[in-house]
């Protein structure tokens, strides 16, 4: 189905967050979704005080976008939306660059932080979650080990203000603290929506020993102290702004309409006066039906956005969105007990705890435990082994969708063997010219099949993939030409994409060096993105024949890409885990390159894995290498999966094509996709290499040993 729409959501909100849910079940043809978010996770508000008390874990805490984005298609970009242009239809997000749309939605909540003299720098608003999250279980570890006093000033004394005084004083004293935890509020008392909710709100908050000031109006915040017009100082180490809700202040450089900085939008959530635009959540204004800050009301809206949403993109009919006048709200008390409220009547106990703990889990359970998509059934009468192959794992991107190393040297067995000036052919890394004034020249091809939706990210990793080639002989970047196919799509959804894939290859050009010099560019099924590479050295290139008896084995990454990758086109790797693994893959490695220079043979571990690769280099060097299985870095979370049988299409084959005696280990046949180099080191040479590596802001690691051999991998 050709692509004519660009919809973007920008934040990764509770109602963007089942509008995924719900997209990945019955999206759009013809519709590309994008995600902006500066995190790979958002957390759920509902557990925040749970998580401060110590009753959640920080995976329960928060929402998987990266696997939300991949049930539904969408890529995810991290990082802050800073500007929104109207007229150019255009996203501007910090450190990345504008992202085009069609139709857009905002759902980027609010923020804590204060306009006190101080709180910059020595506060944190309860909002945005994440940012408090975080900043509070380092006060909480430091403060449990006694290493800060267990002060804490918490301004506002609403219900956010309150409730998440309570928790902290519940986890400080769960680990044998005693803190001194102070609510600051400016009223004449704690707002709470009623009478006897504020008695059992103070009753509470006094069995855990937190106090209140009232009619205390804040001045400044200090590294150890809030000060109070007209009263004494509040000892404070960590200092929480629960005073209200503000909208996020980039908003204010927009030309939409804002009502006290936040997005005001119609009854169908659409911005005032803009049909390709939206907004829901705690960052929108509904003129229609005014409504407290609350996630139920986003919640709630999250059917309506995504019908309307189809609706903007389609031409279709649009629908209203009518909120309830009241609500149920459940507030925690530090420890597992609520309060309930409703019309009035309030009620408090453990069985309010765990009503409230049954209905947040079950919302994260609407977006932990995603559906699986429909498989398309295989007709009738097909020809032999077609069901056989239908019924394995889907094929994988990246190097995990490469041909096997046995059947692509039965392809090469018959080329004619190289001469003249070409002095290295087909089994290197890269072929080698020599040029007519002694220099060398090395080239080499790579292309990847997508993995991620993503052009920017897989353009970068398929460059880093490509120029691993030349890195690894050795030599520095000189000329590209692009290969790239796009699905299809409309032509301006075409410009858009090439504008990003070119804005990306020519930024990380300008990095590591070398020249974009043309290419090919056609539509196809697939994304697939690929480079032709030439690089030059003034020595001889280094090749994989070279390793000497006594060489210590370096290897410059984790293994463990393709495992990981296989899982998350399964919707079954953690979205951390996947962040930080592109993350790394992204990186060029012309320093690390630079700091092996001297190495006696290296090579980039790629689509054969870590002892594809290694036998490359025995082979070729007559040697064997010896690998130290448990010195062997491996990627965050890849074990796990691959201990629960999670593999790459191309594990068989690589298992058959490189034997590893002593180990049976499928990750060290797991295919990377830009890999690190992995480089024979004289060992007195070592220690050097691993210092230059660091100050460079690489990694390390020495893996094995080169031992006298007939050309065999072993692990030890």
């Amino acid at each position: 189905m050709p692509l004519t729409r660009d919809l973007v959501l920008v934040g990764g909100g509770h109602a963007h967050a089942l509008v995924l849910r719900a997209w990945g079940m019955d999206p759009l043809p013809g519709a590309r979704l994008t995600v902006i978010n500066p995190g790979p996770t958002a957390p759920y508000t509902g557990m925040l005080p749970g998580h401060v008390a110590g009753h959640y874990g920080r995976d329960e805490l928060e929402i998987d976008l990266v696997r939300l984005c991949q049930h539904a298609g969408a890529r995810l970009i991290l990082g802050k939306a800073v500007a929104l242009d109207r007229v150019a239809r255009r996203i501007d997000v910090e450190g990345w660059g504008a992202v085009a749309y069609d139709v857009a939605s905002v759902d980027i909540g609010i923020t804590a932080e204060m306009d006190l003299p101080g709180f910059a720098a020595h506060g944190v608003g309860a909002k945005p979650l994440d940012v408090f999250a975080a900043r509070w279980r380092d006060f909480r570890d430091r403060a449990g080990a006694g290493d800060v006093p267990a002060e804490i000033a918490v301004i506002g004394g609403g219900v956010a203000g309150c409730e998440v005084s309570m928790a902290m004083a519940f986890a400080l004293r769960a680990r044998g603290v005693t803190p001194a935890v102070t609510v600051i509020e400016a009223g004449p008392q704690i707002t709470v929506v009623t009478n006897r909710g504020r008695e059992i709100m103070l009753e509470e908050m006094a069995a855990l020993g937190v106090k209140v000031r009232c009619d205390a109006v804040v001045e400044a915040v200090t590294a150890d102290t809030v000060r109070i017009a007209g009263q004494s100082d509040v000892a404070a180490r960590f200092t929480v702004g629960a005073a209200g809700a503000f909208a996020h202040d980039w908003l204010a450089q927009t030309d939409l309409p804002l009502v006290d900085g936040f997005i005001e939008v119609g009854s169908d959530l659409g911005v005032k006066g803009d049909e390709r635009l939206f907004a829901v959540g705690d960052c929108a204004h509904m003129a229609h039906a005014p409504r407290p800050k609350a996630g139920v009301f986003a919640v709630r809206a999250a059917p309506v956005l995504k019908h309307n949403l189809r609706a903007a993109l389609s031409g279709g009919v649009r629908r209203e969105f009518r909120p309830q006048r009241d609500y149920l709200k459940l507030i925690s008390l530090g420890g597992k007990s609520a309060m309930a409220e409703k019309f009035g009547r309030v009620f408090r106990g453990g069985l309010m705890w765990q009503w409230k703990d049954r209905i947040d889990r079950a919302f994260m359970d609407r977006l932990e435990n995603l559906p699986a998509m429909a498989v398309a059934p295989v007709p009738g009468e097909v020809a032999g082994g077609v069901r056989d192959m239908l019924a394995a794992k889907p094929l994988c991107g990246g190097c995990g969708a490469k041909v096997g190393g046995g059947v692509l040297a039965g392809a090469l067995a018959d080329v004619v063997p190289v001469e003249g000036d070409i002095l290295a052919g087909a089994g290197d890394d890269a072929a080698i010219l020599k040029g007519p004034d002694g220099t060398f020249q090395v080239i080499s091809t790579d292309h990847l099949r997508s993995f991620i939706a993503d052009p920017v990210m897989m353009t970068r990793i398929a460059l880093v993939h490509a120029l691993g080639d030349v890195w690894a002989m050795g030599a520095a970047p000189q000329a590209l030409l692009s290969s790239i196919v796009l699905p299809q799509m409309s032509p301006e959804l075409q410009a858009r994409t090439l504008e990003e894939i070119t804005r990306t290859v020519t930024g990380l050009l300008g990095e590591v060096g070398g020249q974009l010099v043309g290419g090919h560019t056609t539509m196809g099924a697939e994304l697939t993105i690929g480079f032709t590479v030439t690089g030059t050295t003034l020595g001889q290139p280094i090749t994989h024949a070279g390793a000497q008896v006594g060489d210590a084995l370096v290897l410059t990454r984790p293994i463990g890409s393709g495992v990981i990758l296989a899982a998350h086109m399964q919707g079954q790797a953690r979205g951390p885990d996947v962040t930080r693994l592109l993350e790394i893959m992204a990186q060029p490695q012309d320093r690390a390159a630079q700091a092996l220079a001297g190495a006696h043979a290296m090579t980039d571990v790629t689509g054969f894995g870590l002892a594809g690769h290694a036998l490359a280099i025995a082979r070729a060097s007559g040697v064997d290498l010896v690998l130290n299985g448990g010195d062997i870095p491996v990627y965050e979370g890849a074990r796990a999966l691959s201990a629960a049988g999670v593999a790459s299409t191309l594990l068989a084959a690589n298992r058959a094509d490189a034997p590893a005696a002593g180990s049976d280990d499928p990750l060290l046949h797991d295919p990377q996709t830009a890999g690190g180099l992995l480089a024979a080191v004289r060992s007195e040479d070592v220690a050097g290499v691993l210092e230059a590596l660091r100050v460079t802001g690489g990694e390390g690691h020495i893996i094995g040993r080169v031992e006298e051999g007939p050309g065999q991998v072993r692990v030890s």
